[in-house]
């Protein structure tokens, strides 16, 4: 017979059987898929961390050079205490390009930037001493997938060439170590869940 007791206890026995498999299903639902691996933001474990949101060509990286000297001048804090993004997207993409990008699209006509030798557009990147130094730091640099398939897409138009094929050409000769994100903004909400503060420069 099946007693108003033995009812309760198996109802009890489901629900902490289904409650075990929450962790696990909620997990599941968060993998990323199609070859996305964002492992890297798991490993940026120090006490202070912080995501520069970057969407121009302007003074961003020399913020992110402050924010990394007062840590280590104040408190004598680096890497990895501290850890510091440069979030790349919209105009920003000219940080991230390599020489041979510079030397082969117009992107410092398009992006205007300028070399200070010649007064002329850049035909290579005015940024890469400026990354190198950070990525020294312990900073990490991504890129957004959206905006680099929309860079794709005007210096297609520009030279004449298919978007595909400037795309593959623009993955491959941004700087190195440049982490490719699937989305800018999905990508500074995931870091500030994993304890980053924000800021835009």
């Amino acid at each position: 017979m099946d007693t108003p007791s033995r009812r309760s206890f198996l109802s009890s026995v489901g629900v902490l059987a289904g409650a075990s498999l929450l962790p696990e299903i909620a997990e599941a639902t968060q993998t990323p898929q199609g070859g996305w691996d964002l492992s890297f933001l798991d490993k940026l474990t120090g006490k202070h961390k912080q995501v520069f949101d970057v969407n121009d060509v302007g003074i961003g990286l020399v913020v992110v050079k402050n924010w990394l000297d007062a840590w280590e001048s104040v408190y004598g804090l680096k890497s990895p205490d501290v850890n510091a993004i440069a979030g790349i997207a919209g105009k920003g993409f000219a940080i991230n390009a390599g020489d041979a990008l510079y030397a082969k699209y117009p992107i410092g006509e398009m992006w205007s930037v300028n070399d200070p030798a010649t007064g002329k557009p850049a035909t290579k990147s005015m940024h890469l001493a400026a990354v190198k130094a950070l990525q020294a730091r312990g900073t990490t640099f991504w890129m957004c997938n959206n905006a680099l398939n929309n860079v794709a897409g005007r210096l297609a138009n520009a030279t004449q060439k298919t978007q595909p094929e400037v795309l593959r050409e623009l993955v491959a000769g941004l700087h190195p170590g440049v982490i490719i994100v699937p989305a800018h903004t999905m990508l500074v909400g995931i870091a500030q869940e994993k304890g980053f503060s924000y800021e835009a420069v």
